[in-house]
């Protein structure tokens, strides 16, 4: 090992089948701004940070990464930010529940409710005596109902455009089996569906959310989300659970209050539900409960002697 080697010390968990690496120390100096200005300084000058924590050889196109940092709202326990394979996220919901037990395994925070600021805004995050967390998310809203677009290869799809602290774009009539075994096809369909619907008016949609029958009794609905990076959401999705109550409240097929139980390609589930900001606007206050579970603890180790130090880009 060089002497130069930059030590970055991580815990990694998982929620509902989604990983997240906390990085607790070792991460760039991002000054004493709010949370959304540290982001800005955090993508302009340390993206090959990001590259390092979560792309191989460290990491894997799946792994989200969540930099504590310092909150510039002093009520707040601490202050996020969110990446993946290709850049930063607004927010993330899995991501949120993993940093939580994250928190508590360091013995930073008890069970009760705890404000983080990200840069799309302060959550509330609850940890419950049964370990499972509650993602008081950003106000969610449908910005578009039933957007039709052409897909090269497939033909029409259409579907709704929602903020959930993510842009998404879900369909529900897709004709494609929302199968563990048919990733590859699921994977493939939605990357297309993206391409165009960025295309053709929605340059910010970065998500795709498919949506078909569970496979428990106890569930709603299915779900199939593709990320950023191409690579699919094993969890239900926090945001995309968010945008879809968003969904179901503006066609009022959900009243606030009442719950919906949202299946992962994997089957485990995120329990969701509302209430209203400002019913006239369809802005909602979701919450999202999940349970995650803390995985490793390491120290990651960055020479810059390593021709791969800063991770494998695509």
């Amino acid at each position: 090992m060089s002497r130069s080697s930059q030590r970055i010390q991580v815990i990694d968990s998982h929620t509902a089948g989604e990983p997240t690496r906390v990085v607790i120390a070792g991460g760039p100096e991002l000054g004493c701004g709010s949370v959304a200005d540290q982001l800005k300084l955090f993508r302009e000058r340390h993206d090959r940070f990001r590259s390092a924590v979560v792309n191989e050889p460290r990491g894997s196109d799946v792994l989200v990464g969540a930099l504590l940092v310092e909150p510039a709202d002093k009520s707040c326990a601490c202050g996020v930010i969110f990446f993946n394979n290709v850049g930063c996220l607004q927010m993330c919901g899995h991501g949120t529940m993993g940093l939580i037990v994250t928190l508590a395994h360091l013995g930073r925070i008890q069970r009760g409710e705890h404000r983080i600021e990200t840069c799309v805004g302060v959550i509330t995050a609850t940890l419950h005596a049964d370990g499972s967390v509650s993602v008081q998310n950003v106000p969610s809203f449908r910005n578009a109902k039933a957007v039709s677009v052409d897909v090269p290869g497939i033909g029409k799809i259409t579907g709704d455009v929602a903020w959930g602290g993510n842009w998404f774009f879900l369909v529900e009539q897709h004709g494609q089996r929302l199968e563990l075994g048919n990733v590859e096809q699921l994977t493939d369909f939605t990357w297309r569906i993206r391409q165009a619907v960025n295309a053709q008016g929605f340059p910010e949609i970065d998500h795709v959310e498919l949506f078909g029958p569970p496979k428990s009794a106890a569930a709603h609905s299915r779900n199939f989300v593709l990320c950023p990076g191409k690579a699919y959401d094993r969890s239900p999705c926090g945001t995309g659970t968010s945008a879809k109550l968003a969904c179901l409240a503006a066609d009022g097929k959900l009243r606030a209050g009442e719950t919906w139980v949202q299946e992962s390609i994997l089957g485990s589930t995120f329990t969701g539900s509302f209430r209203w900001e400002d019913e006239a606007t369809g802005r909602i206050l979701p919450s999202v409960t999940g349970t995650a579970f803390v995985t490793g603890e390491a120290t990651l180790l960055l020479d810059e002697n390593d021709p791969f130090c800063w991770g494998i880009r695509l």
